[in-house]
């Protein structure tokens, strides 16, 4: 598993920012309060002494145990006329300690050695921002997809149903680890049948369990791939996005058979869906295409793998799309 690292490195630099806001902002405000109230810079001093003079005492010998809880409460009197005196000119007792967004980790991002929710809410944001998806994340899931579109013919419902079970089972269970990684699947099925709405929901899950997603059309990918080959629109600080089409941990590539198939187009689908398949990293191809329009649309290398290596998925029923606009 693995966060998109683009989004890592920046995320990370954002906390330590963060942290280091926070902290300057205290030493700002412990400053402001030594020149307004008088003897509050001596009881800070002597509380900064405290680590050391515990050391000192356990390093001494003798009655440590007693000697160290003579010191703890000579800190908690000190503690107390700090609290008493920051009281007297209105400030509350936390007034100087630094404001973390999130107290849990200190807006490190880590508790420990492990992530806080905190910097993997902001990663999952990121991944859901850096996807590709845009506002269809907002949009389609798994808790809206609805079955009754397809209630009119009941071996259709029946299918989808299992078409419905199976992609979520896929989402949940998703894994790029190990010696049985999640596989690819195919999408096929007419318009307006679902295969957007559930390759979206599967990228929310898959997203929110801290992988890497990339979404493009078909057309998308060539055009990414035309304009790294020959330059046409690439000006200084543009992105090139094709290596991410081979290293993201889930390829959903859309709308295959709408390019116009020629031979860089097909040398790019063949180099993209072989790359990926030679290093386990799974995709969801869907088409409007079926089985024999594929073969006669592609090349032999690249109907095999997407017929061969990838789990079909067939969608049944009527366009969705145009029974709501009916109904």
């Amino acid at each position: 598993m693995g966060y998109n690292q683009e989004n890592f490195r920046r995320i990370r630099a954002e906390y330590e920012t963060k942290a280091l806001y926070a902290e300057r902002a205290a030493d700002g405000r412990r400053e402001e309060l030594h020149e307004k109230i008088p003897g509050l810079r001596e009881l800070d001093a002597e509380l900064s002494t405290f680590g050391l003079r515990i050391m000192k005492q356990a390093l001494e010998g003798g009655d440590t145990r007693a000697g160290i809880a003579k010191l703890r409460e000579e800190n908690k009197r000190i503690l107390e006329r700090r609290r008493q005196l920051l009281a007297a000119y209105g400030y509350p007792e936390d007034y100087c300690r630094p404001h973390y967004a999130c107290e849990k980790c200190r807006d490190t991002g880590y508790q420990g050695i492990r992530m806080c929710s905190c910097m993997r809410r902001r990663l999952v944001e990121a991944g859901m921002a850096s996807s590709g998806l845009g506002g269809l994340l907002e949009r389609q899931s798994f808790e809206n997809f609805s079955l009754e579109y397809y209630r009119a013919n009941p071996e259709e419902y029946r299918r989808m149903e299992q078409n419905l079970r199976a992609v979520k089972e896929y989402a949940s269970g998703f894994c790029t680890e190990g010696e049985h990684p999640s596989g690819s699947l195919l999408f096929l099925g007419g318009t307006g049948l679902g295969k957007t709405h559930l390759s979206t929901a599967v990228a929310r899950v898959v997203i929110e369990r801290g992988y890497d997603v990339f979404y493009n059309s078909a057309v998308g990918m060539v055009s990414d791939f035309e304009t790294r080959r020959f330059g046409n629109g690439l000006a200084a600080g543009d992105a090139d996005n094709t290596a991410r089409y081979i290293s993201c941990d889930l390829l959903i590539l859309d709308d295959l058979g709408t390019e116009v198939v020629n031979q860089f187009t097909q040398s790019t689908l063949y180099y993209v869906l072989n790359s990926r398949l030679n290093a386990r990293r799974p995709c969801i191809v869907s088409t409007n295409l079926g089985a024999g329009e594929l073969r006669r649309t592609y090349t032999d290398r690249i109907a095999s793998r997407l017929l061969g290596e990838f789990r079909l998925v067939p969608f049944y029923g009527v366009d969705v799309r145009r029974q709501k606009l009916q109904g």
